[in-house]
């Protein structure tokens, strides 16, 4: 789906409480995730081991780390959403977090996001509260459900 381009902040305002158009979908792969692992240092054989995870996960095959899917968030909404007027865009933290499904190595992830709630940041700045659901094709449940907040500044 094409990313929804807003000139500035004023207009971003106006999206408050509506939903922002759902992402492309990202394929997560072998490769990811084993740079995620190297990442935080979380090498258990769930995620890396791709043999020992096809004799004995009950998936039958690697899973990413949950914290994948919320680090994730960043990349997902940037692809979905643009405001032309931001200088800089940056991490402020999380409300609420769950990992209601497995992502398993291959599957393709997406993005379907509300902007929740917006508010004024410092002189040039906004804080918004964004209301995160990583789809994983082909499964009812999610991979990740966030309430995800973020800074940006014109």
């Amino acid at each position: 789906m094409a990313k929804l381009e807003v000139k500035d902040f004023k207009a971003f305002r106006e999206l408050e409480g509506k939903t922002i158009p759902t992402g492309d979908w990202l394929s997560i792969t072998q490769e990811m995730i084993n740079d995620f692992a190297k990442a935080t240092m979380d090498f258990q054989w769930i995620h890396i081991d791709v043999e020992k995870a096809a004799k004995y996960s009950p998936f039958k095959k690697p899973v990413a780390h949950g914290f994948m899917s919320v680090s994730l968030l960043a990349k997902l909404l940037g692809d979905s959403i643009l405001v032309k007027s931001a200088k800089m865009g940056v991490n402020y933290g999380l409300n609420k977090v769950r990992f209601p499904s497995p992502v398993l190595v291959d599957s393709r992830v997406r993005l379907n996001g509300r902007v929740l709630k917006i508010e004024d940041y410092g002189e040039n700045g906004l804080k918004i509260t964004w209301n995160c659901e990583v789809e994983i094709k082909g499964s009812e449940k999610p991979a990740c459900v966030a309430e995800f907040i973020s800074l940006m500044f014109e």
